[in-house]
């Protein structure tokens, strides 16, 4: 009986922080629409809750301001980001192939619309609050650099690259690929690269880094 009544708290336990992170998650989408709409300071905590279908009672329950929803919100994504995208294997030998792979995806990534408006946002509004800005750069670019930082270490040090400042080498190849296209979009300059013209990126990307990184590179 005293295991049954155990394991019965358990579920219990499991289930409401199931559907706590559940509210969290249908808040979070809230205010993403929200703050794509509106922006940090035209959104409301008002418009957010509505658009979330909570009450604002519930919404400060999670978040007590503002602030703190729209520094989860991009933080979070990005940091998600970050993580599925540089999930490098340190062991992969094809230095070409693993690059490939990435930069194909990371292009991919930074070209989607809701990527480029969240970057928008923040730089609208880390002005008046720099720690906004921090907070995005850290859990997301700095995040990716420093994996793909380990990822040019292991092969150095196995040869199939040649020593260098692998922080520097790592941030190298991320600008190669995308080279001017962050900046095409986050201006509304141009459209999205298409399939033909990310493969033509990454692969210039791979030629370049490898002839500034490769084994046989001049020194």
């Amino acid at each position: 009986m005293a295991g049954a009544a155990i394991l019965e708290r358990g579920q219990a336990t499991s289930q409401a922080a199931s559907g706590e992170s559940e509210k969290r998650r249908q808040i979070l989408e809230g205010a993403r629409q929200v703050f794509m709409a509106s922006g940090f300071d035209g959104a409301s905590m008002g418009e957010i809750a509505k658009a979330a279908n909570v009450s604002k009672g519930t919404l400060y329950v999670y978040f007590d301001s503002k602030e703190a929803l729209f520094e989860a919100l991009t933080t979070e994504a990005k940091a998600g980001l970050a993580e599925n995208l540089f999930r490098l294997d340190e062991d992969d030998p094809d230095v070409r192939a693993v690059l490939t792979r990435l930069g194909t995806s990371y292009l991919a990534m930074m070209a989607r619309p809701e990527h480029v408006s969240i970057i928008r946002m923040v730089i609208g509004a880390c002005e008046k609050f720099p720690r906004f800005g921090q907070a995005f750069y850290e859990a997301g670019p700095a995040c990716g650099v420093e994996r793909l930082k380990a990822y040019i270490e292991a092969q150095v040090s196995a040869g199939r690259l040649r020593a260098a400042d692998t922080d520097l080498a790592a941030k190298h190849f991320l600008q190669l690929c995308q080279a001017g296209m962050l900046t095409r979009l986050l201006f509304n300059a141009g459209a999205a690269p298409d399939e033909a013209e990310i493969r033509h990126r990454v692969a210039e990307a791979v030629r370049v880094f490898y002839a500034g990184y490769g084994p046989d590179a001049a020194r």
